[in-house]
């Protein structure tokens, strides 16, 4: 019996097909490859054959790269996917990884470094409990920025953990500099190693990046791995413990202020628990407004096949609320009336660090 994975690769150029067909059935794990050049053709064997990785380009005919994503996530929940584009696009990157794509490489980038895109692969078709970062699941992201390090390499580090979004700056085999959630430097360091999972990508060096960070990167690591070590080993006395749960409700106060935001409500799935809220005493409404919203837009979504609920945005004499979907949870974000800028993007950003 044949127990080897499966990989699909879409995309329109027959010629990179080929190439990546090439490429894939190098694999240790010597994988079945298939190939469609079109999302009817790439659906249909889907549909019929169990393929566990699905490699997907963005510009096609027809049926695109993302309307293909979007199709994949409502209908095959449980299929990785992984787009390799030759599209350099942040948006396009964005609304990808918004999706739930696994990962975003470029074309150019694959062939620049072929071996690590190997680990890449490899590491999707494994099995779905190793924890970690997605790309090397194997790995932490300690041992991904040491790997990067020894190697002596120059290049950017991109780390994806829901909206947010983190940068390490490597030169020569030396951590440079790094930014994190509104942070530059070492601060930003120590908050990214926090993390327990997301997704990485190696993007171009940038040699004349200004140098904020002068420790040595193994000093840095062995100082953060003491301060997780601390924080996943807390005191179990009850003064403790309520110092740590005020602790983080005053971090998330901040946050607030920070984001300029006023308040947030958080609504568990119904059956599981009570609404939670930050900012305002009168949620219970609005927590009933956005469970019913958020089932009505969800509703709506499966029968026009839009794919996966954005978000909902609202606004009256008062304030502009946003309506997010996170896991299996909905965030309620207010906004003051004059708010500027992206609310959207600063509503998934907000949301994405609650629970970091």
């Amino acid at each position: 019996m044949d127990t080897r994975h499966k990989i699909l690769i879409l995309d329109d150029d027959t010629d990179w097909l080929a190439l990546c067909r090439e490429l894939f059935a190098a694999l240790p794990s010597h994988p079945e490859i298939l190939t469609a050049n079109n999302a009817k053709r790439a659906l249909a064997l889907i549909e019929t054959e169990p393929v566990r990785l699905l490699v997907c380009d963005l510009k096609m005919p027809r049926i695109d790269g993302l309307q293909m994503l979007a199709i994949v996530r409502r209908r095959f929940p449980e299929l990785r996917t992984i787009v390799l584009s030759g599209l350099e696009d942040e948006d396009y990157r964005a609304r990808a990884y918004a999706l739930g794509v696994d990962l975003f490489w470029l074309k150019t980038e694959m062939q620049r470094n072929s071996k690590l895109f190997a680990e890449c692969l490899e590491s999707l078709l494994g099995r779905d409990n190793e924890p970690g970062f997605r790309g090397i699941q194997s790995k932490s992201l300690m041992d991904i920025i040491q790997m990067e390090c020894l190697s002596r390499t120059s290049t950017v580090l991109r780390i994806t953990r829901g909206a947010l979004v983190a940068k390490l700056w490597i030169q020569d085999g030396e951590l440079i500099d790094a930014e994190a959630d509104g942070a530059r430097g070492e601060p930003a360091f120590q908050r990214l190693l926090a993390w327990k999972s997301g997704t990485f990508e190696n993007l171009p060096p940038e040699p004349d990046r200004e140098r904020t960070i002068q420790k040595p990167v193994n000093a840095l690591l062995l100082e953060s791995a003491q301060t997780l070590d601390e924080t996943a080993n807390p005191s179990t006395e009850p003064a403790s413990i309520e110092s740590a749960s005020h602790r983080k409700t005053m971090w998330k106060l901040a946050q607030l202020t920070r984001e300029g935001a006023e308040f947030v409500i958080v609504v568990p799935p119904p059956g599981q628990g009570e609404p939670e809220a930050l900012g305002t005493q009168h949620f219970t409404a609005y927590a009933g407004w956005a469970q019913r919203a958020a089932e009505i837009a969800s509703c709506l979504g499966d029968r026009l096949e839009a794919g996966p609920l954005s978000h909902i945005a609202g606004q009256n004499l008062e304030r502009q609320v946003l309506l997010l979907p996170q896991g299996d949870r909905t965030f309620m974000v207010g906004w003051p009336t004059d708010a500027e800028g992206n609310l959207p993007d600063k509503s998934r950003k907000l949301v994405a660090s609650w629970d970091s």
